[in-house]
């Protein structure tokens, strides 16, 4: 059971964390995952940024907001005789986390390394609150971090990668003897450590990777994700009033729409479930008995329906290369993506026409510049491209469903809902997996494609 930060944002919302392990605890064997309190870990990015620009006192400030929120939690969640201890804890944590700020800030550095042992505190002091709060209701717990828990990473530091077969062994070698002892190990999502024991992050989604790692080395039956919505919806409410949970999705469905920023678990956490073929279960803490989402290998008819969920891309721009020497002339897409890739940029689409002519890739609004400067130093004057523009105000819509594939007419349905609308498709790509069809419009147009589609095919009924 991974919990989210909004599942453990305050006292009230720990313990009924608390109350759900507790409910499942008699008749399973439980891991829990924690990750950071609420907006801890945004916070903990800007008190870095701050102590790298040497702006001690700022950052002294949102620092001592981040303690005493913690410090009031665990005042409330607590037994009597653990209080004290649990408090100690945290003044110890809270200390170190003092010098590691000080400490960048007086060298106005932050790398990579200092970044992630930065970030490390959001769960590490979250995951002791959690266990503090089970053993209060008669909850025999213990906090351990990633590392100690098993899960040993390479040192790519922000995005380290976990080597799986040490991780495996050692995960368990150690939470096997809790459970002999009917201790519930309640492990800190997002970080773990190289083999020297330097402490890493696993990047964005990390505590959901966590949790998939943990069950693939222990064999779970499932993988709860406790988070603050219903499960998976067929579009944002936000933009679709009559959105509504989705009780079933494939694995590879869901790749598709966690790629394309429904809330939804990060691509590379699904990974070691998709391996293992462990269902995943996403759940809303706040109204535990609903069934919410089941994330498995096989593949549900959904009803008859071709098209699952529409999801939306926000805050992205198109970048186009062109040029009448790009025709036939091999090895330049392979040059313009290299080029992106060693400057870090990543491509989310990618489309190019049988005549060669054009190579359009879509990237984040924040990286377009990045891009477009990299590729013309990279390719403008060498006789293939002539021109390199970008545009701004767009997103991504993606239609996704098991259902489209080898159904005649499914693209068809969705450019005439679209264009019903009198709205304007600038870039279209399809993968050959047939689960997602994936087009770009303005940022504008956006909201009303995704409302199009979901009434075009009765998403909400």
């Amino acid at each position: 059971m991974k919990f989210g930060g909004t599942s453990l944002a305050n006292a009230p919302r720990m313990k009924n964390a608390a109350r759900i392990i507790l409910r499942y605890s008699p008749k399973n064997k439980i891991v829990v995952v924690a990750s950071a309190v609420g907006e801890t870990t945004d916070q903990l990015i800007q008190i870095a940024e701050l102590a790298k620009k040497g702006n001690l006192q700022q950052a002294r400030k949102l620092l001592s907001k981040i303690q005493a929120s913690h410090l009031k939690i665990a005042r409330m969640v607590a037994g009597r005789g653990e209080t004290r201890e649990l408090v100690s804890r945290l003044d110890q944590l809270n200390s170190e986390l003092e010098q590691t700020v000080e400490g960048i800030a007086h060298l106005r550095e932050l790398t990579s390394r200092s970044r992630d042992y930065l970030l490390s505190f959001g769960e590490r002091l979250s995951t002791p609150i959690l266990a503090a709060t089970m053993s209060a209701m008669g909850l025999r717990s213990r906090a351990l971090t990633g590392a100690e828990a098993g899960i040993t990473t390479d040192d790519n530091f922000g995005e380290a990668k976990p080597l799986t077969e040490i991780s495996y062994h050692q995960v368990h070698q150690r939470l096997d003897p809790l459970w002999g002892r009917r201790i519930i190990p309640v492990v800190t999502g997002f970080i773990a450590a190289t083999v020297d024991g330097s402490i890493t992050t696993l990047g964005r989604g990390g505590s959901d990777y966590t949790a998939t790692l943990l069950a693939a080395a222990l064999g779970a039956d499932e993988i709860w994700i406790w988070t603050d919505v219903d499960g998976l919806m067929t579009a944002d409410p936000r933009i679709v009033k009559n959105a509504i949970p989705l009780p079933y999705i494939s694995f590879g469905e869901a790749l598709e729409l966690s790629y394309f920023g429904a809330k939804m678990m990060h691509p590379r956490a699904l990974q070691p479930a998709g391996q293992k073929k462990i269902p995943v279960r996403i759940k809303n803490s706040s109204r535990p008995a609903r069934s919410g989402t089941l994330v498995s290998a096989s593949e549900s008819s959904n009803g008859g329906k071709v098209v699952k969920a529409v999801s939306i891309i926000r805050d992205v721009g198109i970048v186009t290369v062109s040029g009448s020497g790009m025709m036939g002339a091999p090895g330049v897409a392979a040059k313009v993506f290299q080029t992106l890739g060693s400057n870090n940029v990543n491509v989310m689409m990618i489309s190019q026409g049988s005549s060669e002519a054009t190579i359009s890739s879509v990237v984040a609004n924040r990286e377009v510049d990045r891009a477009v400067r990299a590729l013309q130093l990279a390719l403008m004057g060498q006789g293939y491209v002539d021109r390199i523009v970008a545009e701004k105000d767009a997103c991504i819509i993606a239609v996704v469903g098991s259902g489209m594939k080898g159904t005649p007419g499914v693209a068809a349905r969705i450019f005439t809902a679209v264009a019903k609308r009198k709205l304007n498709v600038r870039m279209v790509a399809q993968g050959s997996s047939e689960y997602n069809v994936s087009f770009v419009v303005s940022h504008k147009d956006g909201p009303e494609a995704v409302r199009a589609i979901h009434e075009e095919f009765n998403l909400g009924r």
